[in-house]
Protein backbone atom coordinates (compact mmCIF):
# COMPACT_ATOMS: atom_id res chain seq x y z
CA UNK A 1 0.00 0.00 0.00
CA UNK A 2 1.37 3.49 -1.13
CA UNK A 3 1.54 5.96 1.77
CA UNK A 4 -0.03 9.54 1.41
CA UNK A 5 2.78 12.02 2.56
CA UNK A 6 1.93 13.93 5.31
CA UNK A 7 1.33 17.58 4.65
CA UNK A 8 3.29 20.47 7.15
CA UNK A 9 2.93 23.91 7.76
CA UNK A 10 6.07 25.69 7.51
CA UNK A 11 7.03 27.14 10.71
CA UNK A 12 6.16 30.82 10.95
CA UNK A 13 8.24 32.32 13.95
CA UNK A 14 5.44 34.75 15.13
CA UNK A 15 7.52 34.54 18.49
CA UNK A 16 11.01 35.29 17.42
CA UNK A 17 9.08 38.47 15.78
CA UNK A 18 7.18 39.61 19.26
CA UNK A 19 10.64 39.32 20.99
CA UNK A 20 12.30 41.43 18.25
CA UNK A 21 9.79 44.11 18.57
CA UNK A 22 10.02 44.47 22.47
CA UNK A 23 13.47 44.61 22.04
CA UNK A 24 12.91 47.32 19.55
CA UNK A 25 11.30 49.21 22.60
CA UNK A 26 13.76 48.55 24.80
CA UNK A 27 16.14 49.67 22.71
CA UNK A 28 14.20 52.99 21.57
CA UNK A 29 11.94 53.96 23.89
CA UNK A 30 13.99 53.67 27.06
CA UNK A 31 13.22 56.77 27.57
CA UNK A 32 9.74 56.98 27.46
CA UNK A 33 9.55 53.52 29.72
CA UNK A 34 11.48 55.05 32.65
CA UNK A 35 9.06 57.86 32.58
CA UNK A 36 5.88 55.78 33.04
CA UNK A 37 8.03 53.86 35.52
CA UNK A 38 8.73 56.66 37.36
CA UNK A 39 5.75 58.39 37.34
CA UNK A 40 3.99 54.88 38.09
CA UNK A 41 6.17 54.14 41.33
CA UNK A 42 5.48 58.22 42.43
CA UNK A 43 2.13 57.67 42.43
CA UNK A 44 1.45 54.09 44.05
CA UNK A 45 4.68 54.97 46.83
CA UNK A 46 2.66 58.13 47.80
CA UNK A 47 -0.79 57.17 47.46
CA UNK A 48 0.13 54.09 49.67
CA UNK A 49 1.93 56.01 52.07
CA UNK A 50 -0.89 58.08 52.84
CA UNK A 51 -3.24 55.33 53.55
CA UNK A 52 -0.82 53.00 55.65
CA UNK A 53 -0.02 56.63 57.85
CA UNK A 54 -4.59 56.68 58.52
CA UNK A 55 -5.09 54.91 61.37
CA UNK A 56 -6.94 51.28 59.97
CA UNK A 57 -10.04 52.05 62.26
CA UNK A 58 -10.39 55.36 61.21
CA UNK A 59 -10.20 54.52 57.50
CA UNK A 60 -12.32 51.95 57.76
CA UNK A 61 -15.16 54.20 59.21
CA UNK A 62 -14.04 56.55 56.14
CA UNK A 63 -14.63 53.44 54.00
CA UNK A 64 -17.71 52.37 55.24
CA UNK A 65 -19.15 56.42 55.25
CA UNK A 66 -18.63 56.54 51.49
CA UNK A 67 -20.50 52.89 51.29
CA UNK A 68 -23.53 54.32 53.65
CA UNK A 69 -23.49 58.03 51.20
CA UNK A 70 -23.42 56.04 47.61
CA UNK A 71 -25.64 52.76 48.40
CA UNK A 72 -27.19 53.33 52.21
CA UNK A 73 -26.61 52.15 55.46
CA UNK A 74 -27.33 48.73 55.22
CA UNK A 75 -24.23 48.55 52.61
CA UNK A 76 -22.52 50.80 54.83
CA UNK A 77 -22.45 48.27 57.89
CA UNK A 78 -21.91 45.69 55.66
CA UNK A 79 -18.73 47.14 54.47
CA UNK A 80 -17.29 48.56 57.72
CA UNK A 81 -17.71 44.60 59.03
CA UNK A 82 -16.29 43.38 55.79
CA UNK A 83 -13.13 46.11 56.59
CA UNK A 84 -12.85 45.22 60.32
CA UNK A 85 -12.96 41.55 59.05
CA UNK A 86 -10.20 42.13 56.83
CA UNK A 87 -8.21 43.96 59.89
CA UNK A 88 -8.96 41.09 62.26
CA UNK A 89 -6.81 39.20 59.48
CA UNK A 90 -3.88 41.06 59.58
CA UNK A 91 -4.20 41.93 55.78
CA UNK A 92 -4.97 45.79 56.04
CA UNK A 93 -1.85 46.80 55.15
CA UNK A 94 -1.99 44.48 52.06
CA UNK A 95 -5.42 45.45 51.51
CA UNK A 96 -4.48 49.01 51.21
CA UNK A 97 -1.63 48.12 48.72
CA UNK A 98 -3.99 46.15 46.44
CA UNK A 99 -6.71 48.93 46.65
CA UNK A 100 -3.83 51.32 45.39
CA UNK A 101 -2.73 49.25 42.71
CA UNK A 102 -6.64 49.03 41.56
CA UNK A 103 -7.45 52.65 41.31
CA UNK A 104 -4.49 53.54 39.85
CA UNK A 105 -4.19 50.70 36.88
CA UNK A 106 -8.03 51.78 36.55
CA UNK A 107 -7.73 55.32 36.75
CA UNK A 108 -5.40 55.09 33.97
CA UNK A 109 -7.29 52.42 31.56
CA UNK A 110 -9.78 54.98 31.94
CA UNK A 111 -7.63 57.97 30.56
CA UNK A 112 -7.16 55.61 27.29
CA UNK A 113 -10.29 53.88 27.06
CA UNK A 114 -12.37 57.10 26.73
CA UNK A 115 -10.83 58.94 24.27
CA UNK A 116 -10.32 55.48 22.26
CA UNK A 117 -14.14 54.86 22.91
CA UNK A 118 -14.66 58.23 21.52
CA UNK A 119 -13.01 58.08 18.35
CA UNK A 120 -14.63 54.65 18.03
CA UNK A 121 -18.22 55.86 18.29
CA UNK A 122 -17.82 58.79 16.25
CA UNK A 123 -16.13 56.81 13.12
CA UNK A 124 -16.93 53.76 11.75
CA UNK A 125 -13.77 53.18 10.22
CA UNK A 126 -12.26 53.82 13.71
CA UNK A 127 -14.66 50.88 15.47
CA UNK A 128 -13.84 48.19 12.64
CA UNK A 129 -10.35 48.99 13.38
CA UNK A 130 -10.44 49.00 16.87
CA UNK A 131 -12.58 46.05 17.66
CA UNK A 132 -10.14 42.97 16.93
CA UNK A 133 -6.92 44.43 18.57
CA UNK A 134 -9.89 44.65 21.75
CA UNK A 135 -11.14 41.12 21.10
CA UNK A 136 -7.30 40.31 21.41
CA UNK A 137 -6.37 41.90 24.52
CA UNK A 138 -9.64 40.41 26.06
CA UNK A 139 -8.65 36.53 24.55
CA UNK A 140 -5.63 36.69 25.42
CA UNK A 141 -4.53 34.68 28.95
CA UNK A 142 -3.90 36.91 31.78
CA UNK A 143 -0.74 35.68 32.65
CA UNK A 144 0.59 36.22 28.84
CA UNK A 145 0.65 39.75 29.95
CA UNK A 146 3.43 39.20 32.24
CA UNK A 147 6.09 38.20 29.79
CA UNK A 148 6.82 41.34 28.02
CA UNK A 149 6.16 44.03 30.89
CA UNK A 150 9.02 41.87 32.89
CA UNK A 151 11.50 42.56 29.70
CA UNK A 152 10.58 46.10 29.73
CA UNK A 153 10.12 47.44 33.43
CA UNK A 154 11.88 44.44 35.19
CA UNK A 155 9.93 43.03 38.58
CA UNK A 156 7.79 45.35 40.99
CA UNK A 157 4.90 47.16 41.64
CA UNK A 158 4.76 49.03 38.06
CA UNK A 159 5.41 45.89 35.58
CA UNK A 160 2.15 44.60 37.86
CA UNK A 161 0.57 47.99 36.90
CA UNK A 162 1.14 48.31 33.54
CA UNK A 163 -0.07 44.83 32.70
CA UNK A 164 -3.23 45.80 34.61
CA UNK A 165 -4.07 48.72 32.48
CA UNK A 166 -3.47 46.47 29.34
CA UNK A 167 -5.90 43.95 30.65
CA UNK A 168 -8.65 46.09 31.73
CA UNK A 169 -9.11 48.96 29.13
CA UNK A 170 -11.14 46.84 26.83
CA UNK A 171 -14.49 46.57 28.97
CA UNK A 172 -14.00 50.57 28.82
CA UNK A 173 -13.23 51.56 25.20
CA UNK A 174 -16.31 49.48 24.58
CA UNK A 175 -18.96 50.50 27.09
CA UNK A 176 -18.00 54.17 26.28
CA UNK A 177 -18.17 53.84 22.58
CA UNK A 178 -21.52 51.53 23.12
CA UNK A 179 -22.84 54.75 25.58
CA UNK A 180 -22.17 57.47 23.37
CA UNK A 181 -23.55 55.53 20.09
CA UNK A 182 -26.80 55.11 21.84
CA UNK A 183 -27.66 58.64 22.73
CA UNK A 184 -30.57 59.68 21.00
CA UNK A 185 -29.68 61.74 17.44
CA UNK A 186 -32.44 64.08 17.86
CA UNK A 187 -30.94 65.18 21.07
CA UNK A 188 -27.65 65.11 18.74
CA UNK A 189 -28.97 66.75 16.04
CA UNK A 190 -30.95 69.53 18.21
CA UNK A 191 -27.25 70.94 19.35
CA UNK A 192 -26.48 70.97 16.09
CA UNK A 193 -29.06 73.45 15.18
CA UNK A 194 -28.08 75.55 18.17
CA UNK A 195 -25.21 76.13 16.55
CA UNK A 196 -23.25 74.15 19.21
CA UNK A 197 -19.36 73.23 18.42
CA UNK A 198 -18.57 69.25 18.39
CA UNK A 199 -16.65 69.94 21.41
CA UNK A 200 -19.62 71.09 23.27
CA UNK A 201 -21.88 68.27 22.04
CA UNK A 202 -19.60 65.85 23.24
CA UNK A 203 -18.81 67.26 26.41
CA UNK A 204 -22.73 68.80 26.98
CA UNK A 205 -24.96 66.34 25.75
CA UNK A 206 -23.72 62.66 24.37
CA UNK A 207 -21.18 62.27 27.57
CA UNK A 208 -23.41 63.22 30.20
CA UNK A 209 -26.32 61.12 28.64
CA UNK A 210 -23.76 57.77 27.80
CA UNK A 211 -22.64 58.40 32.05
CA UNK A 212 -24.41 55.38 33.17
CA UNK A 213 -22.72 52.73 30.76
CA UNK A 214 -19.29 54.46 30.67
CA UNK A 215 -19.87 53.99 34.66
CA UNK A 216 -20.63 50.52 33.64
CA UNK A 217 -17.58 50.06 31.81
CA UNK A 218 -15.54 52.00 34.64
CA UNK A 219 -16.92 49.35 37.44
CA UNK A 220 -15.70 46.17 34.83
CA UNK A 221 -12.34 47.94 34.44
CA UNK A 222 -12.29 48.02 38.21
CA UNK A 223 -13.17 44.45 38.45
CA UNK A 224 -10.35 43.26 35.95
CA UNK A 225 -8.09 45.56 37.53
CA UNK A 226 -8.37 43.61 40.81
CA UNK A 227 -8.12 40.01 39.36
CA UNK A 228 -4.86 41.06 37.43
CA UNK A 229 -3.39 42.88 40.24
CA UNK A 230 -3.94 39.61 42.30
CA UNK A 231 -1.84 37.66 39.43
CA UNK A 232 0.69 40.79 39.39
CA UNK A 233 2.23 39.12 42.19
CA UNK A 234 4.40 36.63 39.73
CA UNK A 235 6.37 39.97 38.89
CA UNK A 236 6.55 41.39 42.02
CA UNK A 237 3.91 43.60 42.52
CA UNK A 238 2.32 43.81 46.49
CA UNK A 239 -0.40 43.52 48.51
CA UNK A 240 -3.08 40.43 48.58
CA UNK A 241 -1.64 38.48 45.49
CA UNK A 242 1.99 38.62 46.93
CA UNK A 243 0.20 36.22 50.10
CA UNK A 244 -2.27 34.69 47.39
CA UNK A 245 1.11 33.37 45.47
CA UNK A 246 2.75 33.07 48.83
CA UNK A 247 -0.17 30.45 49.79
CA UNK A 248 0.21 28.43 46.50
CA UNK A 249 3.82 28.21 46.72
CA UNK A 250 4.15 27.08 50.58
CA UNK A 251 0.62 25.49 50.50
CA UNK A 252 -0.03 27.34 53.14
CA UNK A 253 -4.46 27.06 53.21
CA UNK A 254 -4.66 29.19 55.97
CA UNK A 255 -2.83 32.39 54.24
CA UNK A 256 -4.50 31.58 50.89
CA UNK A 257 -7.73 31.60 52.07
CA UNK A 258 -7.24 34.76 54.26
CA UNK A 259 -5.80 36.32 51.27
CA UNK A 260 -8.32 35.37 48.82
CA UNK A 261 -11.05 36.84 51.28
CA UNK A 262 -9.74 40.21 51.46
CA UNK A 263 -9.73 40.14 47.76
CA UNK A 264 -13.65 39.33 47.42
CA UNK A 265 -14.57 42.15 50.04
CA UNK A 266 -12.55 44.50 48.24
CA UNK A 267 -13.91 43.67 44.87
CA UNK A 268 -17.55 43.71 46.69
CA UNK A 269 -17.01 46.67 48.16
CA UNK A 270 -15.95 48.40 45.05
CA UNK A 271 -18.74 46.88 43.15
CA UNK A 272 -21.54 48.22 45.03
CA UNK A 273 -19.51 51.70 45.04
CA UNK A 274 -18.59 52.16 41.63
CA UNK A 275 -22.40 50.89 40.57
CA UNK A 276 -24.09 53.15 43.30
CA UNK A 277 -22.08 56.01 41.74
CA UNK A 278 -23.70 55.11 38.14
CA UNK A 279 -27.30 54.91 39.96
CA UNK A 280 -26.91 58.31 41.43
CA UNK A 281 -26.07 60.70 37.90
CA UNK A 282 -28.91 62.55 37.02
CA UNK A 283 -29.58 60.14 34.15
CA UNK A 284 -29.80 57.20 35.68
CA UNK A 285 -32.34 58.96 38.02
CA UNK A 286 -33.90 60.54 35.16
CA UNK A 287 -34.60 56.88 33.56
CA UNK A 288 -35.60 55.44 36.37
CA UNK A 289 -38.40 58.10 37.15
CA UNK A 290 -39.61 57.91 33.65
CA UNK A 291 -39.33 53.87 34.06
CA UNK A 292 -41.45 54.15 37.51
CA UNK A 293 -44.00 56.57 35.90
CA UNK A 294 -44.90 53.73 32.88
Amino acid sequence: MIGVPMLEMPRIEVGDWFAALVDWVRENLQGLLDLIGTVLNFLFDEVSEGLLLVPPLILAVVLAAIALLVRGWKFGLVALAGLLLIQSMAQWDNAMLTLVLVLIAAGFAMLLALPIGIAAARSNAAAAAIRPVLDFMQTLPAFVYLIPVIFLFGIGAVPGMVATVVFAMPPGVRLTELGIRQVDQEMVEAGHAFGAPPRDILTRIQIPLALPTIMAGVNQVIMLSLSMVVIGAFVGAPGLGADVLSGITRLNLELGFEAGLAVVILAIYLDRVTSGLADRSSVARAQKRVTAGR
